[in-house]
């Protein structure tokens, strides 16, 4: 019999604060309005994760802007490694040919899906293509990647909340939290890291 999830209870720590990520987006916002000095700009966001952090970040920037959704998978139901395998799951529903696109991510990790969308989404021709995360975390990365607006940059611990998720729980967390081991982890696996 598996246990019903305690949204609270399921996380060991808080690594950052509703106050730290509202700070760090209206700080974000602002330089990215600076950057594009007036220019519109086309946010894309990547689903599900991204959307509390494009809802917010979108209100932060002070510029003539359009949103764009895709979904994108490298995940399989409750995994906690990518697969590798990326699929497009919903592709954008409007041209980004010459315009200026800013890919809005909730956390890069392995850097294999961005690294696909962000080939795919060139092939698109925008005038410029740059990549804004709340979440860098730069000890899983298998693939280089320029980014050019990260929030914060985290360890290797398995987080949720902001529109992070496990299982598609905990999205709606208002901060950013680590996930206790025992809640994903098999019997094996939480021994392993001491649960």
């Amino acid at each position: 019999m598996t246990r019903a999830p305690d949204l609270h209870a399921d996380v060991g720590e808080i690594l950052l604060t509703e106050e730290q990520i509202a700070t760090r987006v209206a700080e974000l916002g602002r330089r990215i309005s600076e950057d594009y000095a007036g220019r519109p700009v086309t946010l894309v966001s990547v689903l599900k994760g991204s959307l509390p952090f494009m809802a917010d970040l979108m209100r932060a920037i002070d510029l003539p802007l359009r949103i764009d959704l895709m979904e994108v998978s490298s995940y399989g139901g409750g995994a906690t490694e990518s697969s590798g395998l990326v699929r497009i799951l919903k592709d954008l529903s409007a041209t980004i040919e010459r315009e200026d696109v800013l890919i809005v991510e909730d956390i890069i990790d392995t850097g294999l899906t961005l690294n696909y969308l962000v080939r795919y989404l060139r092939g698109k021709n925008p005038a410029t293509l740059r990549i804004c995360t709340l979440l860098d975390k730069p000890a899983r990365r298998l693939v280089e990647i320029p980014v050019d607006y990260i929030g914060f940059t985290i360890p290797d611990q398995f987080v949720v909340g902001y529109g992070l998720d496990y299982g598609e729980l905990y999205r709606n967390l208002r901060f950013v939290g680590v996930l206790r081991p025992e809640v994903y982890a098999g019997p094996a696996e939480a021994e392993v890291a001491g649960v």
